[in-house]
């Protein structure tokens, strides 16, 4: 064994019970004993590089690091983020408005891939590869999800075209200080005895005895929460309804929303922008909804902007995930027994981030099987966009 190879065995069997700064220094003095062509002979054997070594000496000659640093404060690479703050600003930009997932988990997913991104964040003076754009992503709580269809219907081949137009209708409105509200029905809860999801704290043993089967007969009350979001103000408004989720319910709602605070949060609003599904009572099909929404705009004198999210994407209304996840977590594990119940448990829904929700009880009727006539119709005074005006359009006071 010549001389640079037994070096070589030195520096191995030493390397695994050595950190960062004990290697860097054992090198190094390593390099000055052997004087002239020390730093690349050692550099050689142990495979740290000519400036790590030149880095070392100067070490030696220096003050002592701190306790268990291995490096002095300040040094080593700065995080991406640091030396770019605006990258994770514009990595959202391009993720939120076609971001989707189940609205009742924390966890957000996106349907662009990592490589597509970091290509146009590139492209937009934001040089990072797609890897770092991975780590970004899972640190701000997405996840990469398979491409696999929902129960709810095939994707529409203008799915991500109408996202980007719902989005960039919203910030318009948003920067104009317009109200923006998201709407939806909540899925139907039966009120009585009967099992709630989730579990809350308790004494052992104190759990609630509820029915046995969750089988009711038509006769068994239930109630139908109709949600506003306003996304300008995150605030919500529930309208319990105990009838039938129709078309006037649904229009209803809207307007209980505007006379208890829309019209007071906004007094100069002359538009009103409204993301819908696009079924159910809300349906862009749905001949009753417009109609109704057409005797809301004749009532209120405002220019109703509907657009409505395309099909099989309900869940990513914002409705969903900002308001009906809360109130779902802040009732779970229990008994919905009466309205009143169901109402004080909405209304007391909040989260960390300021949401606060109001909520009423509405005991009117909405008989379904209304239809409106061709010449009923013919008075709607709607007036479609360009893009897909079946699902985006607008609707003027008579």
């Amino acid at each position: 064994m010549n001389a640079d190879e037994q070096l070589a065995w030195q520096f191995a069997s030493m390397w695994p019970h050595l950190d960062e700064h004990a290697r860097r220094l054992v090198a190094s003095s390593k390099a000055i004993e052997l004087g002239y062509g020390g730093i690349s002979r050692v550099s050689r054997a142990c495979g740290l590089s000519r400036v790590t070594l030149t880095k070392g000496i100067e070490e030696l000659h220096g003050e002592p690091l701190a306790a268990g640093r291995v490096r002095r404060e300040g040094g080593g690479r700065h995080p991406l983020t640091t030396n770019d703050p605006g990258l994770v600003p514009a990595l959202d930009a391009l993720v939120e408005p076609l971001a989707r997932g189940d609205p009742e988990s924390p966890l957000r997913w996106t349907c662009k891939s990592t490589r597509t991104l970091a290509a146009e964040l590139t492209a937009r003076h934001h040089p990072v590869s797609h890897a770092k754009v991975a780590q970004l992503l899972v640190a701000a709580d997405y996840s990469l999800q398979s491409n696999r269809k929902t129960e709810e219907g095939e994707d529409h081949p203008d799915r991500d075209a109408q996202f980007r137009h719902i989005n960039n209708a919203v910030k318009r409105a948003l920067r104009a200080g317009e109200p923006v509200i998201s709407v939806d029905t909540k899925k139907k809860e039966l009120i009585g005895n009967y099992r709630n999801q989730g579990r809350q704290w308790r004494k052992r043993g104190t759990a609630d005895k509820v029915n046995g089967h969750d089988f009711p007969g038509p006769d068994v009350p239930r109630a139908y929460p109709y949600g506003i979001y306003d996304l300008g103000r995150n605030s919500g408004f529930v309208n319990v309804g105990t009838d039938h989720d129709t078309g006037a319910f649904a229009v209803a709602s809207i307007r209980g929303w505007w006379r208890a605070e829309g019209r007071r949060l906004y007094p100069q609003g002359q538009r009103l922008l409204i993301t819908a599904d696009g079924g159910g009572s809300n349906g862009w099909r749905q001949r009753l909804w417009k109609w109704e929404l057409q005797r809301l705009a004749d009532q209120t004198g405002l220019s109703l902007s509907i657009c409505h999210f395309p099909p099989g994407t309900s869940k990513w209304n914002k409705v969903e995930h900002r308001l009906f996840s809360f109130i779902s977590s802040n009732w779970r594990g229990e008994p919905l027994r009466d309205y009143e119940t169901a109402v004080r448990l909405i209304a007391g829904t909040t989260t960390a981030k300021g949401l606060k929700v109001s909520c009423r009880l509405d005991h009117h009727k909405y008989p379904v099987g209304r239809k409106i006539t061709d010449e009923e119709f013919a008075q709607v005074n709607l007036t479609p966009e360009k893009f897909h005006g079946e699902w985006n359009y607008t609707i003027q006071p008579r």
